[in-house]
C-alpha cells in the first residue's frame, strides 16, 4: 500500500500540470503518434488538424478531411466522389481553393457529375465565388442565341459533342424554351474574378477551370477540438469508433482525478508513474523560480524607465542612442504589466527577435533597401512578422525609427501594412515588427524574382493591375487625407497578399504636414526615378510629390519595365521620361508589356490608353498640372467602372435532358470605346473595335 507521502506528490503533481489533462500509455491503451506539429503534403505546406494525408496518420483528423499527396504537385481531396486538385489552403481563415482534376487538362470530361458539396463541412456558396454551368451536345437551336466565344469543341469517346458551350450565373427555369435540348450539363463553382476575367475573354474555359473556386470549411468535430485545444491536447479521430479524441503524448487525455490515481496505484506502473511524478515536480518547480525571477525583472526595467522618463533630459547630444537616457515622451509604461510601448507600438525585446528571425538567418531574408534588411520571423505567439532592421543607431536614423512608428500607429486602412511593434531606441539594434505578407512586392512580379515564376507571373494579368493601381490609390487618398506625405511611394514599397491584395509599406520618409502648409522643406532623400523633378528646384516635397511618383508606378504596371535602368537607351533611362515621349508621339504600343493582351484585346487596349492618359497628367513637371490623389483615385475607379458598366447581359435559355431549364446572365457584348481613340499608339495596332 502506497504511503500517505505518495498521495502528497501526486496531489502536487497534479497543481503543478499546465494543462487540465494528462495522458495515459501502457499495455492497455490505444497508441496515436505522429500528430504533433505541421506537414506537407505535395507542393502544399504548413498543414495540420483537420488534415491528413502523406507521412499524416489517419488518426489525426477526420476522413473527410483526407488527402493524397502527389510529389511536387497539388494535393487532391475527394469530396462527394469527386477528387479536386488543392491550390491554396488557409488555415486560419478555414479555406480551401479547390480544381475539379476531371477537368485540370480537359474541358470535355468522360462522366457528367455536378459539384455538389455538402455544405456542413465545405462551403462552396461564400460571395467569392459564382456558378459556371458547362452544356455538353446541345442541339443547333440555341447556338445563334449566344456569343462565339462561349463555344468550344468537345469530342468525348467517339461521340461528337462539337456544340458545346458554357454559361456563368443563376440558370432558373423557363417553360418556354423546353424545345432546346443539350445531351449533358456539368455545374461548378468558380472564383467570381476568374468568371469575370472568363467572361470579358481574358481566360479561356480551359484556363478558368485550373483557377478553381473558394470553399469554406468547417471541422463536424469542431466544439469537441475547441476544448481539447483549450485543455492542451491535440485533437485527433478514432478510426474504429468514427469519434473524435483528444492527444496528449500520443495517447487519449484523461482528465485529473479517480482515473488517473487509479491508473497510478496499478501495481505495475507504481514505480515508473512515482519516478516520472518527482521529475515533473522538479521541472514545475524550475518553471516556477524562472517566472517568477522574470517577473520580478520586468518590474524593476519597467520602473526604472519611468523613473528616466520623471527626471527629464540628461543628455541629447549623444551619437549612438543605445546607451542614451534622455526623457521620452513618446514612452509609456504600463504599470500593471510591466510592458513598454511607443505611441501604443508593443516594445519587443532584442532577443525575442533575434529568436524569431534564427539569429537574422541570411535565408529569412526578405528584401534590402536603402534604410535597412527585412527578415521573415515567427514569434513565440505564432504570429509570422517582418523585421525590419535598421542601419546605423545614429540620431538620424532613431528620427526616422521614431517617425515611421508615430504615423503607422496614428493610421489604420486595409491597403496599409499594419506596425505591431518594435524595439526600444536604447535597444541595441532598432528593429520594426510588421504584418508579414507572403507574396511579395509589385516590383518582384514585374520585374524581380517572381516576374519569370510561371505559378506567378500567368496570375499577373491586367485586371489585376488595375486592381492594385485602384488600392494603391485608396492608400495615399487616405494619407493625404490624414495629413500625411508618403515621399517614397515606388513598386517595391507595394507589397501584395495571396490575394494580390494592396498593403503599402515603409514610412520611414514619411512626415505629417499641417493643413495650412502646402509642402514641406526636406534634405535630400527618395529613390531615383520616383522623385518630383520641382525637388530639385526647391527642395521641397508636397502631396503632388506623391502624384508624380504614383505616375511612375503607373507606368511601371503598364510597361513592366524599371523606373531606372542603365541598359535602356540614353533617352529611356529614366521611365517617366521614356512613358511621357512614347505618349506624346503617339507611340504607346512601344511601351505597353505585349504579355498583357494590349494588341489582342480591345478592352484591355482601351482601359490601357486612358490609364496610360491618366500617368501622362501625374508626371507632368510641374506640381499644379497634375490631378490631387483623390482625382486620381475616382480616375481609375471610373476606368473600372465603365467597362464592368459596359457588360450588357443577354439572356439565353436552354434545356438539359433531364427537363431543368437554365437562363444564363453571361455574354458579353463588344465595348464601346468611352470616347478614346487611338491617339496614343501607332498606326500599326488594330483599331478599337477590334477584339
Amino acid at each position: 500500500m502506497p504511503s500517505p507521502s505518495f498521495f502528497c506528490v501526486a496531489f502536487l503533481f497534479l497543481l503543478l500540470l499546465p494543462h487540465s489533462t494528462v495522458s495515459l500509455t501502457g499495455p492497455t491503451f490505444a497508441s496515436f503518434p505522429g500528430c504533433d506539429g505541421i506537414f506537407s503534403c505535395g507542393n502544399i505546406h504548413n498543414l495540420s488538424y483537420p488534415f491528413t494525408g502523406g507521412d499524416r496518420p489517419n488518426h489525426c483528423g477526420p476522413p473527410e478531411f483526407r488527402l493524397t499527396c502527389p510529389q511536387n504537385d497539388y494535393p487532391e481531396i475527394n469530396i462527394e466522389s469527386v477528387t479536386y486538385k488543392v491550390l491554396e489552403s488557409n488555415l486560419t481563415r478555414k479555406s480551401l481553393v479547390l480544381a475539379r482534376l476531371d477537368l485540370w487538362n480537359t474541358t470535355c470530361p468522360s462522366t457528367f457529375v455536378n459539384s455538389t458539396l455538402d455544405s456542413s463541412i465545405f462551403d462552396a456558396s461564400g460571395a467569392e465565388n459564382v456558378d459556371l454551368t458547362i452544356f455538353f451536345g446541345c442541339n443547333s437551336s440555341p447556338m445563334a442565341m449566344i456569343q462565339p466565344q462561349n463555344r468550344f469543341y468537345c469530342d468525348v469517346g467517339g461521340v461528337d459533342l462539337t456544340d458545346s458551350y458554357f454559361l456563368i450565373g443563376e440558370v432558373p427555369i423557363d417553360p418556354i424554351l423546353k424545345m432546346i435540348h443539350c445531351a449533358n450539363g456539368v455545374r461548378i463553382p468558380l472564383l467570381k474574378t476568374v468568371g469575370a476575367e472568363l467572361n470579358r475573354s481574358l481566360l479561356t474555359l480551359a484556363e478558368a477551370l485550373t483557377r478553381g473556386f473558394e470553399v469554406i470549411f468547417k471541422d463536424p468535430f469542431e466544439e469537441e477540438c475547441s476544448k481539447c485545444d483549450r485543455s492542451g491536447g491535440q485533437c485527433g479521430f478514432d478510426v474504429a469508433t468514427g469519434k473524435s479524441i483528444c492527444i496528449c503524448n500520443s495517447s487519449i487525455c484523461i482528465p485529473p482525478g479517480t482515473k488517473f490515481l487509479h491508473f497510478l496505484l496499478s501495481y505495475t506502473l507504481v514505480l515508473p508513474t512515482i519516478g516520472a511524478i518527482m521529475v515533473a515536480v522538479g521541472i514545475g518547480m524550475g518553471i516556477f523560480v524562472c517566472r517568477h525571477r522574470k517577473k520580478r525583472h520586468m518590474i524593476k526595467v519597467a520602473a526604472a524607465q519611468s523613473n528616466v522618463s520623471s527626471k527629464g533630459v540628461t543628455s541629447e547630444a549623444q551619437s549612438n542612442f543605445t546607451s542614451s537616457t534622455y526623457s521620452d515622451p513618446s514612452l509609456k509604461v504600463n504599470k500593471e504589466y510591466g510592458k513598454c510601448s511607443y505611441f501604443g507600438a508593443q516594445v519587443f525585446t532584442y532577443e525575442e527577435l533575434e529568436v524569431a528571425t534564427d539569429n537574422f538567418n541570411d535565408s529569412r531574408e526578405l528584401g534590402d533597401g536603402g534604410y535597412g534588411t527585412v527578415y521573415h520571423g515567427k514569434l513565440l505567439d505564432g504570429r509570422e512578422v517582418a523585421v525590419k532592421r535598421l542601419y546605423d543607431n545614429n540620431f538620424k536614423r532613431v528620427e526616422q525609427f521614431m517617425n515611421e512608428i508615430e504615423i503607422l500607429t496614428r493610421l489604420s486602412h486595409k491597403n496599409l501594412v499594419k506596425l505591431y511593434g518594435c524595439t526600444s531606441k536604447r535597444s541595441r539594434e532598432l528593429l520594426l515588427v510588421y504584418e508579414y505578407i507572403p507574396n511579395g512586392t509589385v516590383a518582384d512580379h514585374l520585374h524581380g524574382k517572381l516576374a519569370n515564376s510561371n505559378s506567378k507571373s500567368c496570375l499577373f494579368t491586367w485586371s489585376v493591375r488595375l486592381k492594385i493601381a485602384i488600392e494603391t490609390a485608396e492608400a495615399l487618398t487616405y494619407l493625404h487625407e490624414s495629413d500625411i506625405i508618403h515621399r517614397d511611394v515606388k513598386t517595391n514599397n507595394i507589397l501584395l497578399d495571396e490575394s494580390f491584395s494592396v498593403k503599402v509599406a515603409d514610412f520611414g520618409l514619411s512626415r505629417l504636414f499641417p493643413n495650412n502648409c502646402t509642402h514641406v522643406s526636406t534634405a535630400p532623400q527618395g529613390t531615383p526615378g520616383y522623385v518630383d523633378p520641382e525637388y530639385y528646384l526647391c527642395y521641397q516635397l508636397t502631396d503632388k510629390s506623391d502624384v508624380y511618383s504614383f505616375g511612375v508606378v503607373l507606368a511601371e504596371l503598364i510597361s513592366s519595365l524599371q523606373a531606372v535602368d542603365t541598359n535602356r537607351d540614353r533617352l529611356d533611362i529614366n521611365l517617366a521620361a521614356m512613358a511621357i515621349n512614347k505618349i506624346t508621339t503617339h507611340m504607346l504600343d512601344e511601351l505597353v508589356d505585349k504579355s498583357i493582351g494590349f494588341e489582342t484585346n480591345g478592352t484591355v487596349r482601351r482601359m490601357i490608353t486612358l490609364v496610360a492618359e491618366l500617368a501622362f497628367r501625374c508626371l507632368q513637371e510641374k506640381a499644379d498640372m497634375r490631378p490631387t490623389m483623390k482625382e486620381v483615385l475616382e480616375i481609375l475607379r471610373g476606368i473600372q467602372n465603365a467597362e464592368m458598366n459596359a457588360q450588357k447581359p443577354e439572356v439565353l435559355d436552354i434545356l438539359v435532358d433531364d427537363g431543368v431549364l437554365f437562363k444564363d446572365h453571361c455574354t458579353e457584348p463588344s465595348s464601346p470605346d468611352y470616347g478614346v481613340t487611338n491617339t496614343l499608339y501607332g498606326r500599326s495596332m488594330p483599331n478599337s473595335s477590334d477584339g
